[in-house]
Parts: C-alpha cells; sequence; structure tokens
C-alpha cells in the first residue's frame, strides 16, 4: 500500500463526499430546510456531542447500543455522540426554550453517528433534518408534520412518493386488555408481528388464548392502503383503549385526505421497529425504486423521551420527522452541473461583474499551466461558459 492510499483509508462506514456530490447534498439540504420555514419552524442547533448520561436518559437509551462514547478531559464526564438528533431537539424544547409559548415549531440539520451501520444503510455517519411540532395534542399536528415532509420532498423531485402509517401503541393496548404479560412474550409477540407471520401468532394463540390470536390476525389482515385498511380495523372488536387509538389514526387520516387527497397512504398497524419511545401516530416516507426509508416520525413524549417529567410536572406532546439525506439523494436524479464560467488572466474586472449577476465565476492565474490555452483550461476547472472578450458563450461553441 503506497502512502497515498493509506492516507485515503478510512473507517469502514465512513466516506468522504467530493464535488459534485458535496454541493448537491448542501442544496438539498437547504431545500428541505427552507420548505419546513415556510410551515413557520425555526432552525436550532444541538451540538454533536453532549455528556452521555443526559443524552441516553429516558428514552435516549433506544440509541445506547449505536452511541460512540468518550471521556471529556474537561470534566471528567463521559460524553456521547449523538446517534439521532430528535431527543435533542426534545431536550432543548424541555430547557432553554420551557417558557415559550406552544406549540413550539423547530427545524433541525446535521451529521449523525452511530456504531453500526444496517443492511439498508451500511453508513455509519450521515446527514439527518428534521422539525418537530412540540406542545398539541392535536390529530391536526400529525397531519401537518406529514404534509410539511411530503411537500418538500415533493418540491425537491422525490417520485412516487408514499407515506405508511403505524399506531405501535395498538398492540399494547390489546395486551393490556387481555392481561397479556408483555415482559414474557412482548419479543416473540413483536417478531410475529413485525414479519407478518400469521402462523406465529397462531401458535401464539396457544399460549395468549384465541381472543389474542384473532386480535392480533386481524390487525394483520389489516396492513394496506389506507382506505381499505380502516374498513378492515373498525370491523375488528379492540378493546376500548385500542379503539381510541384508532379514532385518532382516524383522525389524522381524514385531515391527510382532506389537504392532500394525492398523497399515497398505507397503513401498518402492528409495525414498531425504531419507534421505542413513540405515543401514537407514526409515519415512515417511501419512494419508490428506493431501497429503504427515506424518512420517519410520529408522536411522543418529549419530556418523557428526555427522562424527566417537565417544568409542569406533565409529559409534554410532541410530532416530529427525521429525513434521512442520503436516501433522499438516491431518490432524486444525478445533478446538472452548474454553470461556471472561465475569465482568462488580467481580467479580474469582469470577473467581479459576473459574479454581482449570479454567475460562478473561475478565473485564470498568470502563472497557471495551459496559460497559452485558455479553453484547456477552462475545461480542466469543469466550466461550461467562457469570457471570449465581450460575452459569456457555452463553451461547447467556441
Amino acid at each position: 500500500m503506497n502512502d497515498n492510499t493509506h492516507r485515503g483509508l478510512l473507517p469502514a462506514g465512513l466516506a468522504d463526499i467530493l464535488p459534485p456530490e458535496a454541493e448537491h447534498e448542501a442544496r438539498v439540504t437547504e431545500s428541505l430546510m427552507a420548505s419546513f420555514a415556510k410551515f413557520g419552524y425555526e432552525r436550532v442547533k444541538p451540538p454533536l456531542i453532549e455528556f452521555e448520561d443526559i443524552l441516553l436518559s429516558g428514552s435516549g437509551a433506544a440509541t445506547s447500543q449505536q452511541t460512540f462514547r468518550m471521556m471529556d478531559p474537561i470534566s471528567q464526564r463521559m460524553l456521547g455522540v449523538r446517534a439521532d438528533m430528535t431527543l435533542q431537539i426534545a431536550r432543548i424544547a424541555s430547557t432553554r426554550l420551557s417558557d415559550v409559548a406552544r406549540p413550539l415549531r423547530l427545524s433541525y440539520a446535521g451529521q449523525i453517528l452511530r456504531v453500526k451501520g444496517s443492511d439498508l444503510r451500511p453508513k455509519r455517519q450521515f446527514g439527518q433534518i428534521g422539525a418537530e411540532l412540540i406542545g398539541s395534542n392535536s390529530p391536526e399536528a400529525d397531519a401537518e408534520v406529514v404534509l410539511m415532509a411530503a411537500a418538500a420532498l415533493t418540491e425537491l423531485g422525490v417520485p412516487n412518493l408514499s407515506v405508511d402509517l403505524g399506531l405501535p401503541t395498538l398492540v399494547p393496548a390489546i395486551c393490556e386488555a387481555l392481561d397479556i404479560d408483555l415482559s414474557a412474550d412482548e419479543l416473540e409477540l413483536k417478531t410475529a408481528l413485525n414479519l407478518k407471520d400469521e402462523p406465529a401468532i397462531v401458535r401464539l394463540g396457544e399460549k395468549l388464548g384465541s381472543r389474542a390470536s384473532e386480535l392480533f390476525s386481524g390487525l394483520l389482515n389489516s396492513v394496506g392502503p389506507a382506505d381499505n385498511a380502516l374498513k378492515t380495523l373498525h370491523k375488528i372488536d379492540l378493546p376500548e383503549k385500542a379503539k381510541a387509538e384508532l379514532k385518532n389514526m382516524s383522525a389524522v387520516i381524514n385531515c391527510l385526505h382532506e389537504r392532500s387527497p394525492d398523497l399515497a397512504i398505507t397503513i401498518d398497524p402492528v409495525e414498531t421497529r425504531g419507534y421505542e419511545y413513540h405515543s401514537g401516530v407514526t409515519f415512515t416516507f417511501f419512494a419508490l425504486d428506493v431501497r429503504g426509508e427515506i424518512g420517519r416520525g410520529g408522536r411522543y413524549l418529549a419530556d418523557n423521551a428526555n427522562g424527566n417529567s417537565g417544568g409542569s410536572g406533565s409529559d409534554e406532546t410532541a410530532t416530529g420527522v427525521s429525513l434521512f439525506i442520503d436516501s433522499i439523494l438516491r431518490a432524486l436524479p444525478e445533478p446538472s452541473p452548474q454553470d461556471r464560467v472561465f475569465v482568462a488572466s488580467g481580467s479580474a474586472k469582469i470577473a467581479l461583474d459576473l459574479r454581482a449577476e449570479g454567475w460562478l465565476v473561475v478565473e485564470q492565474f498568470s502563472a497557471d499551466l495551459n496559460n497559452d490555452n485558455p479553453l484547456e483550461s477552462a475545461k480542466n476547472a469543469a466550466c461550461t461558459h467562457v469570457w471570449d472578450g465581450s460575452k459569456v458563450v457555452p463553451l461547447t461553441d467556441t
């Protein structure tokens, strides 16, 4: 291995992002943030590293296995590198912004780092862009976050967008009504439901009872397009608490249909993976021909997520969405090269004027190679246009 190869070697799951991809990622990020701002979401910027006991408190414990840790030489306390930004925003809302009127609308963009990648996302560092609506209990709040994210992704040009709604509180509500001890059977039950394994549910029925088997099988059969799924779910004789959860999901879907009738919506009422701290309707965004999710979110208890009960002594409800920049980029066409004008040496005033007009300008220096061949220098600088002495012309016309 030569020295240059060795210096370019990076740990698994980490990568340099080079031109033009780095610029494309930045533009996509800012486009999403601008879309959120149109809905009144204000940007916050939490630190990359926090004290471990705060970062992983409450529902932050769900990211414990994915968090890099180190010792702070100043405080002598353990630090954690964020593996997710959502809970950081909840912390900011419940501390720094605790006295700001609700509902509170916040947005963020930044890099996250995880100990391990996954089959769907082998990268360990990637961009996360999101928004949190904190302090509203309304189904309209859930709908706003879904519609805002859908509008932002559509404006970017993500094709064939769809959203899959979930209700991770539904199964616990059924288990509570049927006196099923989730602590004993949770893993087996969740695995069967997440895998949509109806034979496994039937086998579990021998232990959990025929009523449980009937209900969980009914939930599995309801997975699919929203309108048909709701009809199937409403036919199931659910316990009262589960009915209340379903009623709330129905209200959210009505809001979505009313405000965006063309949005493709499906329902998976038994999916719980990645929604360990959520307390209501959840949602996952997909794009046709893009492997894996491009974003996810849902309702949660903001104070509870940080392991405290908030300044008011009661949990503060919130709805948030996180979009994953690497997946979004896979859903978009390759970026078109930006127009860049090449200006030969000795034309600094021309370069200044062109930049004022909005052009991207590359100036040739007097000592540059190929100084006697400005067109060759323009090509080497990846320029699309040149200044011909009187005007800007496409490089292909010269």
